[in-house]
Formats: structure tokens, sequence, C-alpha cells
């Protein structure tokens, strides 16, 4: 095998990241292209995101370059990610507008990762390889889901850092340099503060670097103080944010002058590195944070405390099991991808033994075959590197030509390349809110201030933050057992529970700072815990003693809830005290596929006969008792036309004639909060106020 093949110059180095940062970009423009054009996802001249979490990150921006959300406590601080601070500074130094900088900066940051892949290939002189992997490692399917313009979040972070830390942690056992652990010290140290859902990769990639470097270095002198800065890198210091980071990283920097000025005896620095990884296993938790990771992504159903609430990883797609397909084409576009990257891989480590540092990696990436989705990210660039690599060291053993090498690279890359590049052509994923949407949120925004709640499911609980400047009580990153009261008012057909239970909700959790409020309504795991069904049965029926009104109170009820509404309905429809559900609901949002002589079948299998009012499900056929159609006016109201058929039926239809949807119901379920505000636009009048009207969404105002 020929090194000099894939040699080159600094020159030609700087030629090769260039090339390969421009076309990961480029590539990621062309979402931008595909939608530019569409005015139904611009906002103030600009693209909209297309990432829910993206508007967290986004009203920690708007609160310190413009002053809002001060009332609102779930917003981050411009030090608690380095998400919101970078955005800060790049708003600030340039001209740009808040929503570019939000809809490009996941490419300009993720694109980076060129970079430390071509430069552990070029550890072991091989640029060339690392520049084709990193061409494919760039754009692969998982790694271009997260990091694909206007996926705003923290994942621009999560394999791009990390491959910095490997390079650093690789270069370390190649040269032997302190400075080489320094770097991976300091890179380690940022990292929580870049992406903080990674803390567990870094601590499995710190504790294989101490094994690796004990297992084939332990005669060395710097095996063990280059163990000592990355454990204490590692090890978490009792000092606020952001001066833990500022901190720990001027001790590292102390920590390797005292090192390379003193000769210290080995057996003290054996002893120094063993207190290190014991204090680091303690104070970092390590062993409880990596369990407790995969076990919330493998926990299903109710959550049991004392009362019984429902647990939300599995109604969330990422979190669930995938198979082995989608497992491999996440992490290099098909299965025969990923399993020559395995192989590579395999190879890799046996070629250059380093590469075990790159295990967790590997491992994680694995897991998601069990863990979910967003686990597979973390293997890409490792994948991409491995794949290539056995392209590589095959097309050495064939050839030492030049020309051969270049022509047969590029033929197998682009065979890598070509089903990721096919996914993201096809992947047209919207932007999470329209224009119309935008504009209900904004017109909220107007009529309140920013100490008033909104009440929605958690879906939406960042960009009403975002747009509207209000306050919600359940969000992306805060639900859990609050989820039931937001779907209990959602599903009541009670308007005097949903009124009741909605001011209760946002006073109790104002005035308990913050709280969990089911658990503080409820005083869940306390000797006095309440009968939650006492409760609400007082709240329905007007008897219980509301608190003091300090601020208004909005129900936002979109469209786009229609389509989940059954998952909102499963966090509600619970008997808190058996965890089992109260009755069993039926809510099937569906499209009429054919009309035989008024008989509709549906393309979810269901058929409706229209002339006698019935629904059959299968070979099952149920008694309608109401037939509705609905139709939006250009006023915001909503014309009905409604047909009763028989008094005891058991189902409702709805059809929406403006959205061509049906709507199959149970009856309990026809009556709730949902079908009746927005569906229908019926609404107790003496408890709501109707504010914002439009065929996107219906906002109310809380009367009491």
């Amino acid at each position: 095998m020929k090194n000099h093949i894939s040699k080159v110059s600094q020159k030609e180095l700087w030629g090769l990241m260039i090339f390969a940062y421009l076309f990961s970009f480029l590539i990621r423009m062309i979402w931008v292209y595909q939608f530019k054009d569409n005015p139904n996802f611009i906002w103030n001249s600009e693209l909209m995101i297309n990432t829910n979490d993206g508007y967290y990150f986004a009203s920690g921006v708007q609160k310190v370059l413009e002053g809002m959300h001060l009332e609102n406590p779930r917003i981050p601080d411009i030090w608690k990610y380095g998400t919101v601070l970078f955005t800060v500074l790049f708003t600030k130094i340039t001209s740009f507008s808040l929503e570019t900088v939000i809809l490009y900066m996941p490419a300009v940051i993720s694109s980076l990762v060129v970079v430390p892949i071509i430069l552990i290939a070029r550890l072991y002189n091989q640029s060339l390889w690392g520049f084709f992997a990193a061409l494919l490692g760039s754009i692969a399917w998982s790694y271009y889901n997260r990091t694909m313009v206007g996926y705003f979040d923290t994942d621009m972070f999560s394999a791009m850092a990390p491959m910095f830390i490997l390079y650093f942690l690789i270069k370390s056992t190649i040269d032997f340099n302190l400075r080489s652990a320094l770097y991976a010290g300091i890179a380690i140290a940022i990292y929580p503060f870049l992406y903080d859902q990674g803390k567990s990769i870094v601590y499995a990639m710190g504790i294989m670097y101490a094994l690796y470097m004990i297992f084939y270095h332990r005669k060395e002198y710097n095996t063990y103080t280059s163990i000592i800065l990355v454990f204490f890198a590692l090890l978490p210091l009792p000092v606020v944010e952001p001066y833990n980071y500022i901190v720990k990283i001027i001790l590292l920097i102390m920590f390797y002058l005292l090192f390379k000025k003193t000769e210290i005896a080995q057996n003290k620095l054996i002893a120094t590195s063993i207190i290190l990884l014991i204090g680091f296993l303690y104070f970092g938790n390590v062993f409880a944070l990596i369990m407790g990771k995969i076990s919330s992504f493998i926990a299903t159903g109710t959550v049991t405390e004392n009362l019984h609430f429902y647990g939300v990883n599995q109604t969330i797609r990422e979190a669930g099991k995938i198979p082995f397909e989608t497992f491999a084409n996440r992490i290099s576009g098909s299965s025969i991808g990923v399993i020559v990257s395995l192989i590579g891989y395999m190879v890799l480590v046996v070629k250059h033994r380093a590469f075990i540092l790159a295990l967790p990696l590997i491992g994680i990436g694995v897991f998601a075959l069990w863990g979910g989705l967003r686990f597979t990210v973390y293997a890409v660039p490792v994948a991409a590197m491995s794949a290539i690599y056995l392209f590589h060291v095959a097309i050495q053993m064939i050839s030492d030509k030049k020309s051969i090498y270049f022509f047969s690279m590029s033929l197998l890359t682009a065979l890598m390349i070509y089903p990721n590049i096919t996914h993201i052509i096809g992947y047209k994923v919207p932007t999470v809110l329209n224009k119309a949407e935008v504009e209900d949120l904004t017109k909220l925004k107007e009529i309140s201030n920013s100490k008033d709640y909104t009440l929605t499911w958690w879906d939406y609980g960042y960009p009403v933050w975002f747009y509207s400047n209000t306050n919600t009580i359940i969000d992306g990153g805060k639900h859990q057992n609050d989820n039931f009261i937001i779907s209990k008012i959602m599903q009541t057909s009670s308007s005097e529970l949903a009124a009741n239970l909605s001011r209760l909700a946002v006073e109790t959790y104002v005035d308990s700072n913050y709280t969990t409020i089911a658990n503080t309504l409820f005083k869940n795991g306390e000797e006095e815990q309440v009968d939650p069904n006492l409760l609400l049965s007082e709240l329905e029926e007007g008897t219980f003693m509301l608190p003091e009104k300090t601020r208004d109170i909005f129900l936002y009820l979109p469209y786009r809830m229609l389509n989940i509404f059954p998952t909102v309905t499963i966090f509600g429809n619970l008997d808190l005290t058996t965890g089992k559900a109260e009755r069993k609901m039926v809510f099937y949002p569906t499209n009429a596929v054919s009309n035989d002589n008024g008989i509709l079948r549906f393309n979810n299998g269901i058929m409706f006969d229209a002339k006698s009012g019935k629904v059959k499900f299968g070979n099952e056929s149920k008694n309608v008792k109401h037939f509705i159609i609905t139709q939006n006016t250009k006023e915001g109201k909503i014309n009905l036309h409604s047909q009763l058929y028989h008094a005891d039926g058991e189902y409702a239809v709805i059809y929406m004639k403006s959205y061509n949807r049906f709507v199959v119901m149970d009856v309990k379920t026809f009556y709730s909060t949902y079908v009746q505000m927005f569906m229908l636009g019926k609404y107790d009048k003496n408890l709501f106020e109707l504010v914002i009207s439009s065929p996107y969404s219906k906002i109310y105002k809380l009367k009491k």
C-alpha cells in the first residue's frame, strides 16, 4: 500500500477542507431552493425554520436582543447554551436578521464536521481518504436530517464536536504531545455548553481513552498526564455557568504548564488519575446518567409514582425501536452502505488501533436499533470514514497509480453518496408553522402581554413563545405529568371544567414558583395526596374556590392538532388512581376515496352510509347520531349544516368542507373542547371570548 497516493501538501489540505465544506453547505441549500418561492413558508422576508425546538433557543436570543419573555421562567439564558450565545453574536456582528441567522446557522456550523474528518486522516498521511469520507459524512442521511438548513438546534454540534474531540484524542496517541491531550480536554470541557445531551458520549470516550492508554502505553510518562487532563475535563465543577467552563479551561492550562515544567513521579500521577477517575464517576453520576438515558428511551406505558401518569416517550417517533433498514439508511444511506461501514471499521481498527477510541460513537449508533432514531447521528462521521477507508485500502492494494486511485475513490464515494443525495432531494420537510398560523400568533402578541399564558399542546409551546411573547405551561422540554392538565382541558365535554382547570393550573404554576402543576394540585406522593377525580369533579361543578386572577389566559386551538388529537387525548383520558383509560375514545381524521350512491369509503377503511346514518368499521356497523358539514367564511366564522340520524347513536361524523376532511368520532369526543370550539366554533360565551379566528387556528380568551 502506498500512502503517498493520498498524501497532500498544506496548501492542498486547505483546498480539500474548503471544497468539502462548500459541498456540505451547498447540498443543504437544496431545501432552500425547493421552498424559497413558497410564500406560505416565509415570514419577515425569510424562510422559517423547520424544527419546533429551534424556537426554544430563538426565544432565548429574543430575550437578549429584544428584551422579550421577561416573565417566562423557561427561557434559556445566554450562558446556558452555546447555540444561544453564538446566535446572539452572529446576529449582532452581522447585518443579518435573527430569522436569517437561525435559518442558516445549522448548515454553517454542522458543515465544519469535514475539518476533523480530514485532519484525522491527515494524522496517517492519508488526507484524500479523509476528504472523500468528509464528502459522505457531512451529508449522510441522519446527520443531514438533524443539521439541515432551518434545523436550528444544538444538534448542529452533536456529531461535529465529538469528532474534534476524537481527533485530539487520536493525535495524542500518535505524537504523544501533551498539548494534544490539552486540546482534547478543552474540547471535552466545552462540549456540554454546545450539546448538553451528549454528556454520556464524551464520558464513554474519556473512559475508552483511559483504558486504551493504560493497555497500550502504560509505561509512558505522558499517558498519565494525558489521562489526568481528560478526566479533569470530564469532572463537574461546583461553579455556576458560564464560569465553570472558564475555570475548567484555565485549570487545564495550568495543569498542562505544571506537567511541562515539573517532573512528577509516575506513581503520583497514577494515584492522581485514579482519584480523578473516582471523582468523575461519582460526581459526574456517570452510570446513572447512561442508564437514565437508556431507560428513558425504552420506557413504555404509564409512569408510576403514586398517581399514574402516561409516559411521553413512546408517543415520540424518535424514541421507538427502528428496523435494521431504517438504521442502515440513516447511518450510511443504505443497508449495503452500513455493512461496508461496519466491515471498514473493523479493518480500520486493525490497521490503526487508535480508532478503538471511536467505539463509543459507533456503539451509540448501533444502540439506535433499540433506543430510536436520534442516536444514529453520532455514528455517521465514523461510519463514513470506515466505509471510505475500506475502499481506500482495497484500491491501494490493486494499484498505486494516482489516476486509478482518484477515479475509483470518486466512483465508489459517489455510489455511497447517491442514496443520501436522493434522500435529501426528497426530504421536503415543511416549516414548523405556515405564514397564516404565524399571523394568528402575532395578532395574539398585540392583544396580550408577556405575563399572560397560552394553553395548548406541548408541540406548539416554543413557537407560541417566539411569535406571541406569551407563556405556556407545557412545551417541548417541560411536559410529562402536566400533559394530563392540557389533555383534560382539550378533551373534556364540560366548558366549566375547561375554564376552571385553566385558571387553577396557571395560577398554581405561577404561585408555586413554576413547579409541576399536576404534582402540586394533586399533592402527588405526599401524605395528604388529593383524589384527582374528586378535585376535577369540584372544578366541573364550580364548587372549587379558584385563586385570584393575576393574568389573562388564552386557549390556542390549531388546525394542525387535528391529526395528533388521538395522541393528545391519551394523557388525559386516564384515571390517575389506577392508570387505566377512562373510556375508549374514537377520533379518526380521514379523506373520502369514493362515493357510491351516498356510501362514502374513507382512506382508512371506514365506511359511512349518509342515507341510513351508519358507520362501518370492518364488519361492525354502528349508528351515527350527528352528521355535520362545516365551512369557513371569509369573516372567520363557521357555517354549519347539521343532520341528526339516530338519537341513541354512538358516533358522530364531521365533514370539514373547507379542508376536504372527514372526522369520525365517538359522541363524547364530539362534545370535547377541541371539537366544539375549533371544529364547530361553538363555545360558552360566559366563559370564553373568541379573539382570533382563521382556518388555521382559533384563539379564545378566558373570561374568568
